[in-house]
Parts: C-alpha cells; sequence; structure tokens
C-alpha cells in the first residue's frame, strides 16, 4: 500500500513537470507563429492571387488572365471560384495565410507546428500520467478538465493539419489560448490529485466528460474561426466600398482566409459538433439519474448546458434562414459559446450547484 502510494505521488509530480514542460514548448511555438507572421510579409504572390480577382468589365462574369507568348499575347478566361455563401457577398480568394508565400515566414511556420506538435505530445503524456496516478479518468476537476481540454483541443487542430485542411492560420490562436488555460490551470484550478466521490465514480464519467471536452474543443475552434471571419468582413466590406485599410490590417486580415471561408469552417465545424453535445447532454441526465435518482433537476449546470445547446440550435436555424445568414448568425455563434465557457468557468466557481462538489 505505501509502495502503491509512493508510486502514485511519483506520477502525479510527474505529470506535473510535464505539463510545465508542455507550456515551456508552446511558449517558443507561440514565438515562432509570431515570427511566421512578423516575416511573412505578404508576398507577390499574394498581391497577383488578389489582383486575378478583380472582375473585368469585359469579361462579364469571367476573370481575364494575360498570357504572353511568342506571337503576341493570349487572353484566357479563368472561371471565378466563388468563396462566400451569404447572400450579398463577394468573390474574394482566401489570402496567403501567415507565412505570406515566403520562404523565410514558411519556416518559422513550420518550426511552430512542430513545434507545437511536440508540446501537444509532452501534455498528452501529462495528462495520461495525471490518470495512472489518480487510477481513473484524468477530469475529475477543473485543473484536470483544463489540461484535457487544451490537449484535446491541439490534437484536433493537428488533425485538421495532417487531413491537408488549411488551418495553419488557427495557430497563433490557438497556442496563445492554451498558454493562457495552463496557465489559469496551474495556478488558480490547481487540485492535488485525489480519487473521485461515490456519486462520480461512474463509467459515464468516461462517457459524458470526455464527450464534452471534445466538444468544447471543437467549438472553440469554431468560435476562433467566427471572430476572425466578423474581422476579416469588415476588411473586405471597407475594399468594396473603396476605403484602404491600414497597413497591421493588410498585413493580418490580408493573409487570413476569405471570410467566406472562415465562416464555412466555423458553421461545418459547429454544424458536425451539434449532435454530440446534444448526445453530451442527454448521457449527463442518465448519469444523474444514476447517481441522484432524477434525470433533470434544473441544477445551474444542466440550465447551463441546455442554454448553450438552445443557443447552437439559434445558430444552426439562423445560418438556414434568409437574412440572418453572415454577420447575424456570427454573434450569434459567439453568445452560444459564450455560455459553454460560464457554464464551464462562471457555474464551476460563482455558482452553487450539484455538481460543485467536485472542487476547482
Amino acid at each position: 500500500m505505501i509502495l502503491a502510494a509512493t508510486t502514485n505521488e511519483s506520477l502525479a509530480q510527474m505529470s506535473n513537470t510535464l505539463i510545465y514542460s508542455s507550456m515551456a514548448v508552446y511558449t517558443l511555438a507561440f514565438l515562432a507563429h509570431i515570427a511566421e507572421w512578423v516575416f511573412g510579409s505578404r508576398s507577390k504572390v499574394g498581391r497577383t492571387a488578389a489582383a486575378l480577382t478583380v472582375p473585368d468589365a469585359a469579361a462579364g462574369s469571367a476573370v481575364t488572365v494575360q498570357v504572353k507568348q511568342a506571337g503576341g499575347t493570349t487572353v484566357l478566361e479563368k472561371p471565378k471560384v466563388v468563396t462566400r455563401s451569404a447572400a450579398g457577398t463577394r468573390d474574394v480568394p482566401d489570402g496567403p495565410g501567415a507565412a505570406g508565400g515566403t520562404v523565410k515566414g514558411d519556416l518559422y511556420g513550420r518550426i511552430a507546428v512542430s513545434l507545437t506538435v511536440l508540446a501537444f505530445a509532452i501534455e498528452a503524456a501529462g495528462v495520461i500520467a495525471r490518470a495512472v496516478a489518480v487510477q481513473r479518468a484524468p477530469w475529475g476537476n477543473m485543473y484536470e478538465f483544463s489540461t484535457t481540454f487544451s490537449t484535446v483541443a491541439v490534437g484536433v487542430y493537428i488533425a485538421f493539419l495532417v487531413a491537408k485542411k488549411n488551418v495553419r492560420w488557427i495557430g497563433l490562436p490557438l497556442v496563445t489560448t492554451v498558454l493562457l488555460d495552463l496557465g489559469v490551470a496551474t495556478t488558480v484550478l490547481y487540485t492535488e490529485s485525489d480519487q473521485l466521490v461515490p456519486a462520480l465514480d461512474s463509467y459515464w464519467m468516461w462517457i459524458h466528460v470526455s464527450t464534452a471536452i471534445f466538444c468544447g474543443s471543437v467549438l472553440y475552434l469554431g468560435a476562433v474561426a467566427t471572430l476572425l471571419y466578423l474581422f476579416r468582413d469588415s476588411y473586405e466590406n471597407k475594399l468594396a466600398n473603396g476605403g484602404k485599410p491600414g497597413a497591421f490590417a493588410r498585413s493580418v486580415l490580408g493573409r487570413l482566409p476569405s471570410a467566406s471561408t472562415l465562416d464555412k469552417f466555423a458553421y461545418r465545424v459547429n454544424a458536425a459538433t451539434f449532435p454530440l453535445w446534444t448526445f453530451t447532454i442527454i448521457a449527463g441526465a442518465i448519469w444523474a439519474g444514476d447517481a441522484w435518482g432524477r434525470y433533470w433537476g434544473w441544477d445551474a449546470k444542466e440550465v447551463w448546458a441546455f442554454i448553450t445547446w438552445v443557443g447552437y440550435a439559434a445558430y444552426l436555424h439562423a445560418r438556414a434562414t434568409a437574412g440572418w445568414k453572415g454577420r447575424k448568425a456570427a454573434y450569434i455563434a459567439l453568445v452560444a459559446f459564450a455560455c459553454f465557457l460560464f457554464n464551464y468557468y462562471g457555474v464551476n466557481i460563482f455558482v452553487n450547484s450539484m455538481h460543485s462538489y467536485a472542487g476547482v
């Protein structure tokens, strides 16, 4: 017994060391992402791509590209690539990315991604070590939930990259958020490893909480895309109205994917996650029935989980309603994600509920 306790304590200390180590590597990844944006100034490739999308009045609905040949100049028609689906939107190409199409910027970007993958592996090892130390699911309190949440969020991001999706633009806000999350977790929310109270000691914890963590991680990526969509959409509107954005806006917003691409990405991840969030609430109700003898009791955590569900349901409905696509729907999505955050931080810290006995 003494040997087992000593081993578990050592594993808990190892978990803490790994979490702190991952924070150090995430910091290096953060600096590399910053370098990618700084050194990846907008390149000739990006300017050319933007120029090719300027409508040619003589070509009607097509874009003309001049190709010089030995015997003269041949005018070819290049079909427009529609990248915005909302009513009244424009046909705008994706920006060249944080690297700006430059070799130096791309090098820093690749270094940033490599460091992010390394930090993810170290943090995941820390989460696993914590699970072995406590001999249960590693999300019995807010500290464990936060470390697992950031691990899964980065894991989803890496999965998108492996699938060849153009999501490297998420890297900087993601790593920044992960560092803030881990900073709060290791200082304000840290809790010593301990066993669960009987009500939480159930296989439903693996099902209900794991799906909640996964949903939150994916919804976070959707929220980042939604927020960037609003900035990029304003940037495109200013250009369309003959305005001249500042140098910072041109350097940062001009390199992001088009507003349509960001909007589509946010919609797809939110729509794909919504059924799983529905399952999360149902699984929680079943677990409550086993633990407390009732499926629904209007506890604060239950209420805000349902409010979050209503928020995303309203967002999906708005996307299908004329006049509510685009920015209006995006505002609803951000409000829904804010409800998710309050359900996690606000309810756990400031509201007394039946879910409070797990501690912070």
